[in-house]
């Protein structure tokens, strides 16, 4: 007797429904979750690329400006002062991780920069300049989107400025 198990259907996140919708081309794909390890180091292994493409995003609060969101290279540690003064604020603090959900509707290891409960500013490390392809969360854990910098730039309307040390 042979048993057929239906392939469960990926359903795509808001991240790959509005590339979808705006025709820019992505890769999705998926990775095993590691709840101990949620790093970028982690998810650049997982998905066989090196971490200079793997970018993670991260919430901020501008003084100014209010929320924010900073997308960087895996590796890499946010220039607070640096995004404060690309994005027209004194001063900027990362967001509590317990605010993260509430504000994105994303939760830790699964942020995205595109598809956020609301229409956050995005600031992009100026490294991503040099790489021909990146991969950023897909908007839930264990799935990444791979895209060109560019088409990540023009999804996001974001600005690309040196915001990574």
């Amino acid at each position: 007797m042979v048993i057929h198990l239906a392939k469960k259907k990926q359903q795509k996140t808001n991240a790959a429904r509005i590339l979808d919708r705006l025709g820019i081309g992505y890769e999705l794909k998926e990775y095993e979750v590691d709840e101990s390890d949620l790093s970028a180091v982690h998810v650049a292994a997982s998905v066989g690329m090196p971490i200079e493409q793997v970018y993670k995003t991260l919430v901020v609060r501008g003084d100014k400006t209010g929320i924010l969101m900073a997308v960087i290279q895996g590796d890499l540690e946010l220039d607070l002062k640096a995004l404060a003064a690309a994005s027209g604020n004194k001063r900027a603090e990362m967001v509590h991780l317990n605010e993260v959900f509430a504000l994105t509707g994303y939760i830790r290891g699964g942020c995205s920069p595109l598809g956020a409960k609301k229409d956050y500013p995005v600031y992009i490390d100026e490294r991503v300049k040099s790489q021909e392809r990146i991969a950023v969360s897909a908007g839930k854990r264990g799935e990444q989107l791979f895209l060109a910098p560019a088409d990540l730039v023009a999804a996001t309307g974001g600005t690309v400025a040196l915001i990574a040390r």
